[in-house]
């Protein structure tokens, strides 16, 4: 659903006063100037009176705002639910019941003009593809541009991102790749990981020399769309009506990074055992053992799961000791110790409330094998074999 000059809808609080446009100045009162009486494009004001008119009107019309995030609102009537996104004048919305649907679509019909765009296929880049039984999502339309605007288009036999154990350097010398390009295909390539959970380690780990690239991490660039090329219909699959369950992995890889010697966390959340977030960082201190950056990963981990668990209360569900799952042991003794040595003094302390989550229930730390740990694919580059099948191809036949 789409809303039509959306902005013109919001509602000013404060005195706005513009000058007289060229063109329509006024021949008595040339000095004079304008007191705006609605929200006009342009204005800095403009997206916050639209939302607040929105919002407003959402809620006399008995919507519960997210608790987490403000842009989530829902309604229940008995044991269905409704749902509402809203992305500055997009709104995408569903339920548990089709009344519930064709009521909201009237509703907001007598409020606003909109333009009813049917069934989700696209939406900021992604390619949605849904049944009563699957989800499928990718993007693959903005892969093949991509591919085209960059000249990648040729042939490709990459299997893989970047070689197993490669490691990148910083380079003190003057660039000799065209920093502009570099940019302009790491920026593309952000973008991209917001489906493509396969490349997100490698474009990150390139994205940290774009001020001085070099002719070898131009290469593993390159070799981005190559592999790209070969994988444009990978996407992510989601299957309704399975066991509802929440669990997350944690991983870090100890001073992977060249530039400053620190670790690259690497985490990601599954619900029903489908992704559904995921995360490759650089640390923000250097890590002085691997139970210290474990430890720091876990409790990024950590915080991620209460939002998710937080968002979930806004669906009606209260979900408690939300497994996470960590290849190191020393990091969940420390965990259940309540005692801290001096070995653990020097992890900083804000890192220690992860602890406290697993006191109240919130969450439930157990090992899992290295080569069990999903994670892995967030901090490091890794062999053909090692990669999960957490993105399928595309089957055509499913349309």
């Amino acid at each position: 659903m789409d809303v039509k000059c959306a902005f013109l809808n919001g509602e000013l609080e404060e005195t706005v006063y513009v000058e007289q446009p060229p063109g329509f100045v006024s021949n008595k009162h040339p000095d004079h100037c304008y007191i705006l009486d609605k929200a006009v494009y342009g204005l800095k004001q403009v997206p916050r009176a639209w939302y607040e008119t929105l919002t407003c009107f959402l809620k006399q019309s008995k919507f519960k705002q997210g608790s987490v995030d403000p842009t989530f609102f829902h309604k229940k009537e008995g044991n269905h639910l409704m749902i509402v996104q809203i992305y500055v004048d997009d709104i995408i919305f569903g339920s548990t019941h089709p009344s519930l649907t064709a009521e909201f679509r009237k509703l907001m019909e007598t409020k606003f003009e909109m333009s009813l765009m049917g069934k989700i296929n696209f939406f900021l880049g992604l390619n949605i593809r849904q049944s009563s039984e699957w989800t499928f999502i990718n993007q693959e339309a903005y892969t093949k541009s991509l591919l085209e605007i960059f000249g990648m288009m040729g042939d490709s036999k990459v299997k893989v991102l970047m070689v197993f154990g490669t490691k990148l350097t910083p380079s003190l010398e003057k660039p000799t790749t065209d920093i502009t390009l570099y940019r302009q295909m790491i920026g593309s390539l952000l973008y991209l990981t917001s489906s493509r959970l396969d490349i997100m380690f490698v474009v990150c780990y390139c994205a940290r020399y774009h001020a001085n690239p070099i002719e070898p991490h131009f290469t593993v660039v390159k070799n981005i769309f190559r592999y790209l090329k070969r994988t444009t219909s990978l996407e992510l699959w989601y299957l309704s009506g399975s066991v509802f369950f929440v669990q997350a992995f944690s991983d870090a890889d100890l001073g992977g990074c060249g530039l400053d010697r620190k670790s690259t966390s690497g985490v990601c959340q599954l619900l029903d055992g489908k992704l559904v977030s995921w995360q490759s960082r650089k640390q923000t201190c250097v890590s002085l053992s691997t139970a210290e950056a474990e430890y720091i990963v876990a409790a990024s981990c950590t915080s991620q799961i209460i939002w998710i668990q937080n968002q979930l209360r806004d669906y009606g569900i209260n979900m408690k000791r939300i497994p996470l799952y960590c290849d190191f042991e020393s990091v969940i003794r420390i965990c259940h110790n309540p005692v801290q040595h001096s070995k653990t003094k020097h992890i900083a302390l804000k890192y220690h409330f992860i602890k406290d989550r697993v006191e109240d229930s919130n969450i439930e730390i157990h090992f899992v094998r290295p080569s069990d740990q999903l994670a892995d694919i967030f901090n490091k580059a890794l062999p053909e074999s090692s990669l999960t099948p957490l993105l399928i191809e595309s089957n055509k036949d499913l349309e």
